[in-house]
């Protein structure tokens, strides 16, 4: 599915938010350096998207993304990852994977250290497999 369909929820130089109808919010990473304050801004709208529609899916685009620098990981494993701050027991990420080969580690390496969060992740190459994976979650 094309993003161009999906409903704009939040924009910044990190990336976007896009509602997808079918009941999953679309987390599209931008290329180019972040600051920490903008991914954390970033990532607590996900999480309000989330909330405000009763929705546990999300699909994490990262292909353009550069690595995360070890104070995001920090953060996003230690906070965003949290049942609390994701306001649910359990969310599912369907995360495809960055084209940089530094930033495909950086979020393996991310995802190992978040085995005991809210989120239960799954990587992939492929749109359409991350597509078809959420669809199939109850």
């Amino acid at each position: 599915m094309s993003y161009s369909t999906l409903r704009l929820y939040f924009e910044k130089a990190v990336g976007c938010l896009l509602e997808n109808p079918k009941g999953y919010v679309v987390v599209e990473y931008k290329a180019g350096p972040r600051k920490l304050n903008e991914l954390q801004a970033f990532l607590h709208h996900a999480s309000q998207v989330l909330a405000r529609n009763k929705w546990h899916k999300l699909l994490g685009d990262q292909r353009l993304m550069l690595p995360f620098t070890p104070e995001e990981s920090q953060w996003i494993t230690e906070y965003w990852l949290s049942a609390a701050q994701l306001r649910t027991d359990r969310v599912y990420g369907a995360v495809l994977l960055p084209h940089d080969v530094f930033a495909r580690l950086s979020a393996s390496q991310l995802m190992h250290d978040a085995k005991a969060s809210a989120m239960t992740y799954r990587l992939f190459h492929e749109q359409a497999e991350a597509e078809a994976w959420l669809m199939q979650l109850p």
